[in-house]
């Protein structure tokens, strides 16, 4: 039997998108592409398609704690992805198994709307997720209107999001494209003052997985050892190659193309 030597293992803890455009088997797929290898613990199990999302149910959090234990015990995790948690206790639950993972990287993508607007969680998810997680997380993803309901800003620039959101978390990516700029700008802010901004051109059409898929591929990135700068600038040029190749399987917003591994620039 021939053997190889083992990849950064990310433990993601997301909710299951049956579409297969979001949520975990975004992770899974995002971080085969990176050369990571993908542990999903389920958090939540929803009813949504391309269009949009019409329930979720969140998992007891001792299935939760129990799956990612199993992981934990068994796996070298060198980073791990939050998706969505759907509830207040779903915070703690992470918090909970974050204490067993000192140093061990964490991104978290703030999912708190599907791509077509419908809400997976209510606004106290919201709240805690900036009170209870961001303390402890490495960098948190959300896109503007995201950034908005953490910040309770609603109309605030993301400089304005920043500056009420960096004394809670260390590092903030505040993605743009929901504007209609030719350029879309993507803005990491730290809170020792630096800041990066990163523009790509604006791609047409709307788009299911893209926020799951950039927070996965930046923690495989860090699992890799990639510095945070970097891995940030990784992520979203890998991101941005699966929504310029891009598919449309359904009725509703086209899907990221995160497989094959051979992307062409």
């Amino acid at each position: 039997m021939t053997t190889y030597s083992s990849r950064p293992v990310v433990l993601c803890l997301s909710g299951h998108d049956p579409s297969g455009g979001a949520g975990l088997q975004a992770d899974i797929e995002a971080l085969l592409a990176q050369g990571c290898h993908a542990a999903p613990a389920v958090t939540a199990l929803t009813v949504q398609d391309t269009v949009n999302v019409s329930d979720f149910r969140v998992l007891d959090r001792d299935w939760v704690l129990a799956q990612a234990r199993a992981v934990i015990a068994d796996l070298p995790v060198a980073a791990v992805k939050l998706g969505m948690l759907g509830s207040v206790e779903m915070v703690e639950t992470v918090l909970e198994i974050m204490q067993t993972l000192p140093g061990v990287p964490l991104v978290c993508d703030p999912v708190l709307r599907a791509g077509g607007g419908g809400a997976l969680g209510k606004d106290e998810v919201g709240y805690a997720i900036r009170e209870r997680l961001f303390p402890v997380a490495t960098i948190a993803t959300p896109n503007l209107p995201e950034a908005r309901i953490l910040a309770e800003l609603p109309e605030g620039s993301a400089d304005e999001c920043a500056e009420k959101l960096l004394p809670k978390i260390e590092h903030l990516l505040i993605t743009g494209g929901h504007g209609d700029e030719n350029e879309v700008h993507n803005r990491l802010y730290s809170r020792d003052g630096s800041r990066h901004t990163f523009t790509c051109a604006r791609l047409p059409g709307s788009y299911h997985g893209s926020g799951c898929t950039l927070a996965s591929t930046l923690a495989g990135r860090l699992a890799l050892g990639e510095q945070l700068a970097s891995a940030v600038e990784s992520a979203l040029a890998y991101t941005w190659r699966t929504l310029r190749d891009a598919e449309q399987p359904g009725r509703g917003q086209f899907v990221p193309r995160r497989l094959p591994l051979d992307f062409c620039s």
